[in-house]
């Protein structure tokens, strides 16, 4: 076990604290003290629960005292972890990044994926930095200032889950949880070099969690391995009645699947829209890890813009639907950044709204067909590595494009179909400067199952890691 516990995975700190080699306390006031060291510079947290995560932990190491074996503890016991600030906390407003929700009510319980974790043995110990009400793929919150990417602390963590991506790639938690509507995980995964998994629409519960955009929004874990998300995702699997989304079906584990690597897996690489809007160091990622999984076998999807498009209007319509009191009332307080964007929805036609819906659906059955001859898609998260905080624009393939909504143009067609995938992160050649990019691994409805096995399979050849940065 590491002296300074930050370089171990949710795994082996879960091990430790198991067979005794570690108090969880031990993990815990590590956690806190990592987050009291960085936080000040990377802007992660926006709240600490110290007296909570502790009384947690003396729980858990009374719990070890008094267990015969330590393969009857949980999975994840002891193990520090942090959510997105949209989870609800017991006895915390919940922010969803704005200030307006601190004038609600306390939550009064911990949002549903909370317990699950912690009923397998995880620690809470904060919630995160996020854009207002999810809305945004940078993070630069003008109410809780921006959160830093640790590798680069002049550079974006991403969004809206940049706090979840900035907390893992710190080191100051091993997991976190965060929301992906449009590519909330996966845009943080990729800019901060940590790996992230966005489940199928409805195979998390989100009760208990602020809304963005109700027909789009999942849930997920964002970690330093592959095998530490399958373990937090076969922790919060299964239903809840209090998410109608959510669907009906046991749990399916994927941890036991993830040695069976890629044998008898049709791979391809999403060409056309994917590989025009993927600048140089994120199209030569995607081919870094095509070469690792042995394909060359290229694929385009149709009508990808008009897909996203339509994720742009369900997005904005339903977002704004949501805030449509505080719109009226209160819009002073609204982020700048969002505020505009929440306006422009409460104006769409609902013919346009409709129209949306239906290019939704035909997208959804014309890459159902796509998935009849290949079971995994390959494609880059972003267009780029992080943008300097405050830029307006970024390039791609000698375009200039505004950067905060196009950070996410090769997240969000993939999002408005509900597919999982997971996102991995690559580094430059050894030897070379630079920050990392990751590459989304996508599959069919259901099929986290497969992306979880490609990921383990890159991750044990050495194509992709999530180190912790130099702080």
């Amino acid at each position: 076990m590491s002296t300074t516990w930050i370089d171990c995975r949710a795994g082996e700190m879960a091990r430790a604290a198991r067979e005794g080699e570690v108090r969880a306390t031990d993990l815990v006031e590590r956690s806190i003290e990592r987050i009291a060291q960085t936080d000040s510079r990377i802007n992660a947290f926006t709240d600490v629960l110290a007296e909570r995560a502790l009384l947690r932990a003396a729980t858990l190491d009374a719990l070890r005292q008094s267990t015969p074996s330590p393969d009857r503890l949980p999975p994840l016991h002891g193990v520090p972890f942090a959510v997105k600030n949209l989870f609800d906390i017991a006895g915390l407003r919940t922010r969803a990044g704005s200030t307006i929700e601190l004038d609600r009510e306390a939550a009064r319980h911990d949002a549903v994926l909370v317990e699950r974790l912690e009923a397998a043995g995880a620690i809470l110990v904060g919630a995160l930095n996020m854009d207002e009400y999810a809305y945004g793929f940078t993070t630069e919150n003008t109410h809780y200032g921006p959160t830093r990417n640790p590798h680069d602390l002049e550079r974006i963590a991403g969004g809206s889950s940049g706090g979840s991506g900035a907390a893992v790639a710190a080191g100051q938690v091993p997991l976190t949880l965060g929301s992906d509507t449009n590519g909330s995980i996966r845009v943080p995964a990729s800019l901060c070099g940590v790996f992230g998994l966005k489940p199928t629409y409805g195979r998390l519960p989100r009760t208990g969690s602020y809304p963005f955009v109700d027909s789009i929004d999942v849930l997920g874990p964002l970690a330093r391995s592959t095998g530490d998300l399958a373990l937090a995702y076969d922790a919060m699997q299964g239903h809840h009645p209090g998410d109608a989304a959510c669907r009906r079906a046991p749990p399916q584990p994927v941890s036991p699947l993830l040695s069976l690597g890629i044998r008898g897996l049709r791979i391809g690489i999403l060409d056309g829209y994917f590989q025009d809007n993927a600048g140089l160091q994120a199209r030569e990622a995607v081919l870094q890890v095509a070469a690792a999984l042995g394909t060359v076998t290229r694929v385009e999807l149709p009508e990808v813009e008009r897909a996203r498009a339509a994720a742009f209007l369900i997005t904005t319509a339903e977002g704004a639907a949501l805030h449509l009191d505080d719109l009226r009332r209160r819009a002073a307080d609204f982020e700048p950044l969002s505020r505009d964007r929440f306006l422009a929805g409460t104006l769409l036609p609902a013919s346009w709204i409709y129209q949306a819906r239906r290019m939704r659906h035909w997208f959804a059955r014309e890459v159902a067909r796509v998935f009849g001859d290949v079971d995994v898609l390959l494609a880059a998260a972003t267009p780029g590595p992080a943008t300097l905080v405050g830029a307006d624009t970024m390039d791609v393939n000698g375009r200039t494009l505004p950067a905060r909504p196009n950070t996410g143009m090769l997240t969000q067609p993939i999002s408005c179909i509900g597919l999982p995938v997971c996102t991995v992160p690559v580094w430059p050649a050894a030897g070379q400067a630079g920050l990392p990019i990751g590459v989304q691994i996508i599959a069919a409805p259901w099929r986290e199952d497969q992306v979880l096995r490609v990921a383990a399979h890159l991750e044990a050849q050495g194509i992709v890691a999530a180190p912790i940065a130099a702080l």
